[in-house]
């Protein structure tokens, strides 16, 4: 008789064991997969809202802008041994110092974007390069390689300052149709520093 009623007991703990534990997974199971889905859904719904991170408008303003510094940072060369105004080789030191990194930068971009990055090559005269705005024809870099002293310097400026205007309207069309947020914020401080670059050197041709 107490075998029988020991093995009862046993039986039953066992059975109330079981049924605890798969009520306890069960509960599990219900309170985790309700959450787990909105986490996705939530996942989702963030990851479409944000949009590419780049498009189109930046690429185009990247892959122009490149050759459109390279060309600023060869008229500034030229202004170390050409130009007779401590002004203007004051000038030209610092669209070098500016320029010269925000090549590096862009040039990094296009590379994480998949995007061919313009050699230095692609900085001479071409006709697809004199069609940005600012570029300097062939005749204009020509002119400027073979003047020195005081034509030098008003050479410079005026063609400088063309060139300035010229990137600063890609800089705007950057700032009005591109998307990634590094690129419109270099965009902004192009128009800032090259529009306070062309009143500079407007005051210097006045004077």
């Amino acid at each position: 008789m107490t075998s029988y009623r020991h093995t009862a007991r046993t039986a039953a703990t066992a059975a109330a064991v079981t049924a605890a534990a798969l009520t306890l997974a069960a509960c599990g199971g219900d309170n985790g997969s309700p959450s787990s889905s909105a986490s996705t859904s939530a996942s989702a719904s963030a990851s479409a809202s944000a949009g590419p991170a780049h498009n189109a408008a930046d690429v185009s303003f990247a892959m122009d802008m490149i050759p459109h510094h390279q060309q600023a940072v060869e008229m500034a060369d030229l202004a170390a041994t050409r130009a007779s105004s401590p002004e203007v080789k004051k000038l030209a030191a610092e669209i070098k110092k500016a320029q010269g990194p925000e090549i590096r930068t862009l040039s990094g971009w296009l590379t994480s974007w998949g995007a061919q990055v313009p050699t230095q090559g692609s900085a001479d005269h071409s006709a697809a390069g004199h069609s940005m705005p600012g570029m300097m024809a062939e005749g204009d870099m020509s002119t400027l390689e073979k003047a020195s002293g005081p034509a030098f310097d008003t050479a410079f400026l005026k063609l400088m300052v063309k060139h300035h205007e010229g990137a600063v309207e890609m800089a705007r069309t950057e700032k009005s149709a591109g998307a990634d947020r590094s690129a419109k914020d270099m965009a902004d401080a192009i128009i800032t520093s090259q529009s306070a670059e062309i009143t500079r050197m407007n005051n210097l041709l006045d004077t």
